[in-house]
């Protein structure tokens, strides 16, 4: 059962592209990448053709390379580490972390535009770059942000649909409501039975895209602010950038949230294409569902304990620590003592391990550092702080974890809480808006590569035994 083994195919394409082992080489390689186009539509149609013409060209000389072999354990275990999957936006290397486009989170941090110089990259700039693989210019960023702010526009109904609902319901299954009515919409489905040309597919998919980005955050905040703040909506700022009109109108308006809000939606945007969101959203779109089905189907998945879900599990398992102490000053011992309690009870320590990571979470990393710049003596903190000195010590102990390391929802829950968004049920919606930012632009070049209906073949156990008696 071979599946794709030489590599050396993907090496010469990477060669092709200027793409070097180096983390220095790979950011001088994307700042010669820039133009001087402020329309994001205008520039991704100047580089859709040459990305075209380079499939074609690995389908027609490499089709046939082999990339590695399937085993039994990839197909009991989830197809964990099975590639089978084109994801241009970003790439999670075990050791290094997540990259955007080659760049990793501190590049991002040092390189692409944020509200101020120094500040934390703006959600719009990530967008950029994971769409056109090029570094924008604060003039790009801008007219993007203006862009977004054009579309963002709700119809009446969406809020209604989410009305029907009762406040009760859980913010995810509001949100993805909100979501399928916006659906009614869709410039991909109008144009589909227009009889548009396969070619141009990714421009109506393009419109859909970014106008379902724009929208999030104003579904998101009206959601928000009806289940936590009895319906008291706060309007759009036409002055804000998108991490801050977000922050903005969920009722937060302290600068270091507004900050800390364009830092969480860009380290959350994208993690490759085989987590459940990203997957689910590719797989959904394959058959030619628009943007809108296949994002809600995207969050469904992020819903997930397994996924989404976990920041909120880990917050709340904090707070049971200090429930339990009766505060969070406490001895690394007490916290031993309550950790081997959790392990030992079938649970798992949340915010810990990863799927494809070997080492701590670049996104804990950058969120720590945000955390010891402005707010070094919070009580939460200096517990996360403690938590990540004596758990991973004891999982690499039991010998039964790959990866004892803080991942990104070590951290958030307790940054969110500080600034006063205490609300943990409704932290996956937060991740639902910053995955967008991934999950839109990966839509999109599905289309304009054509990328066929996923369809990966199935077996059943009688098979898979027969196989691996033979293998044997």
């Amino acid at each position: 059962m071979a599946f794709f083994k030489s590599v050396a195919a993907i090496s010469r394409l990477r060669s092709r592209v200027g793409q070097q082992s180096t983390l220095a080489n790979s950011v001088r390689w994307l700042q010669t990448q820039t133009s001087n186009n402020t329309d994001l539509f205008s520039e991704l149609k100047e580089i859709v053709p040459e990305h075209q013409e380079r499939v074609k060209k690995l389908k027609k000389e490499y089709g046939n390379a082999e990339l590695g072999k399937i085993t039994a354990d990839m197909v009991l275990g989830g197809m964990r580490g099975m590639t089978a999957l084109l994801w241009l936006g970003s790439a999670v290397d075990p050791d290094e972390g997540i990259r955007f486009r080659g760049m990793t989170i501190p590049d991002c941090q040092k390189t692409l535009p944020g509200a101020f110089p120094g500040g934390e990259p703006l959600p719009e700039a990530v967008l950029w770059l994971l769409l056109t693989g090029k570094i924008p210019s604060k003039e790009q960023v801008d007219s993007l942000a203006q862009e977004l702010r054009s579309r963002a526009t709700i119809p009446d109904y969406a809020y209604k649909a989410i009305d029907a609902l009762p406040v009760s319901a859980h913010a995810m299954t509001q949100f993805t409501t909100g979501v399928m009515a916006l659906q009614v919409q869709s410039e991909f489905q109008k144009a589909y039975e227009g009889g548009i040309a396969k070619a141009r597919y990714w421009e109506p998919t393009y419109e859909d895209s970014l106008n379902l980005i724009a929208r999030l955050p104003s579904i998101a905040a009206y959601i928000y602010r009806r289940k936590y703040k009895d319906g008291k909506i706060i309007p759009m700022d036409d002055s804000l950038d998108y991490g801050a009109n977000y922050a903005h109108m969920l009722g937060f308006d302290d600068p270091e949230m507004l900050e800390f809000m364009r830092l969480y939606i860009s380290i959350h945007s994208d993690h490759e294409g085989g987590n459940v969101s990203s997957h689910t959203a590719h797989l959904v779109a394959s058959p030619l569902s628009d943007p809108y089905l296949a994002f809600a189907a995207a969050l469904n998945g992020l819903a997930g304990p397994l996924h989404g879900l976990a920041n909120q599990e880990v917050l709340r398992w904090i707070r049971s620590i200090v429930a339990e102490f009766g505060t969070p000053d406490i001895s690394t011992e007490q916290l031993s003592d309550y950790i081997h309690k959790t392990l030992n009870s079938g649970q798992v320590v949340p915010g810990y391990g990863h799927g494809v990571l070997r080492k701590t979470d670049p996104r804990y990393t950058c969120q720590r550092e945000f955390a010891l710049k402005h707010l070094p003596n919070d009580p939460l903190f200096q517990l996360v702080s403690k938590i990540k000195e004596v758990v991973p010590p004891i999982l690499t102990k039991l010998g039964k974890v790959k990866n004892p390391w803080p991942n990104v929802d070590a951290h958030s829950g307790v940054l969110l809480n500080y600034y006063g968004l205490t609300e943990e049920s409704y932290y996956t919606v937060l991740f639902g808006v910053s995955r967008s930012i991934g999950v839109g632009p990966q839509l999109i070049w599905d289309r304009a590569l054509g990328l066929a209906l996923e369809r990966p073949k199935s077996v059943t156990l009688e098979k898979l035994e027969a196989l691996c008696g033979k293998s044997s």
